[in-house]
């Protein structure tokens, strides 16, 4: 598959967002938590894939760096919600994410409107989306199987991850302030995603 909408990165992307409403309606149709928690670990674990393959088979485009972003948001937000809709994640955890989330959202929105740039990427963001990433889908499997493996490996992996996840926060309040006053808020931990 070649062209600049048409490529094996973007059907990846296409395919993680078409899984989401999958999850959705496993987690509020049968009540099926483990299938939706496997899914969404699924979706979650397959958020390099997209970037990789672009960048391997140089097949980077717009629509990569829009869609990738898109399918990780996406499956975050949807697992978050329908973790709290359900009980199946603790109410204080889902909503300390999803603040974080409309905080740097809304602060990506008001950067692109006054200035036409993007929060950079960094590292270490990369890394307390991966902390998510396992919780998540983590509390949501425990609740259907009732395995305490699972709700350890939540709090081990989804307490770092929440603390990286404020604390990246104010990193990026630290490059938009930057870039509204005129300075470049590229950094050398940015990662292009495909």
């Amino acid at each position: 598959m070649t062209g600049p909408i048409l490529t094996v990165p973007n059907v990846v992307s296409a395919i993680r967002i078409a899984l989401v409403p999958v999850f959705l309606w496993l987690m509020f149709g049968p009540n099926h938590y483990a299938a939706a928690g496997w899914l969404l670990g699924a979706i979650a674990a397959t958020d390099w894939v997209d970037g990789f393959l672009a960048r391997r088979l140089d097949q980077v485009s717009e629509l990569g760096k829009l869609l990738d972003p898109i399918a990780d948001r996406f499956a975050v937000a949807s697992g978050v919600l329908a973790g709290w809709i359900t009980g199946t994640i603790p109410w204080w955890f889902a909503l300390a994410l999803i603040v974080r989330e409309s905080t740097v959202s809304l602060a990506a929105m008001i950067l692109a409107a006054r200035t036409g740039e993007k929060i950079a990427v960094r590292r270490l963001g990369k890394a307390a989306t991966f902390g998510v990433y396992v919780a998540v889908p983590n509390f949501i499997i425990e609740a259907g199987t009732g395995y305490v493996f699972h709700y350890w490996v939540s709090w081990v992996f989804g307490v770092p991850g929440l603390i990286l996840y404020y604390a990246v926060l104010f990193q990026y309040f630290g490059d938009v302030r930057r870039a509204m006053s005129g300075v470049s808020s590229a950094t050398v931990d940015q990662e292009e995603t495909g």
